[in-house]
């Protein structure tokens, strides 16, 4: 029979698994830039927002800041706050990915997607998951962007907005 002290050793050495979910929706408006992911999007209309208003970054960030419990986007970066008028919500991510490696943890991967009528952001998949992994020091691989429409229902399917949905694993490097 084993002892509670080699139990407890080896729970010790198991790696603690986090998950955090992050939302996002902002209204599109005309004169403003169509940015996802860090990547501006050709577009007539853009999201409305005190930051770029970048819906997937700011649902990441939120999944992130989730799964480590150390608050939210808006405890952070207050929409308020006149440093956050205008601001990259990439530098809002890499932010994030510091706080989170000063709490000890490591980010396992992120899955994420947008919902937007048009236009349509397939092409630029790729390189918002590049821009995603550079912000946090991590590989594209672990992380992924996908797009859906709301099939013409309600404010999103009139076009009137868009949405993100992020999932994020975080792992506490200090127990691996």
């Amino acid at each position: 029979m084993k002892s509670k002290k080699n139990i407890r050793a080896k729970k010790q050495k198991t790696a603690l698994i986090r998950f955090g979910l992050g939302y996002d929706v902002h209204r599109l408006a005309e004169g403003r830039k169509l940015i996802l992911g860090g990547v501006r999007i050709p577009s007539e209309i853009g999201l409305l927002g005190h930051s770029d208003a970048d819906v997937l970054l700011h649902a990441i960030c939120d999944a992130l800041l989730g799964a480590a419990a150390i608050g939210d986007i808006g405890k952070h970066f207050p929409d308020t706050g006149e440093a956050y008028r205008d601001i990259s919500s990439l530098k809002l991510l890499s932010h994030v990915g510091i706080l989170l490696q000063k709490q000890g943890y490591q980010i396992g991967n992120i899955d994420s997607t947008v919902i937007l009528e048009r236009p349509k952001i397939a092409k630029y998949v790729d390189l918002m998951c590049g821009r995603i992994g550079r912000a946090l020091h991590i590989s594209p691989h672990q992380v992924s962007v996908k797009a859906t429409t709301h099939e013409g229902l309600g404010a999103l399917g009139r076009g009137e907005g868009c949405a993100a949905y992020a999932i994020a694993s975080i792992v506490d490097s200090g127990r691996m």
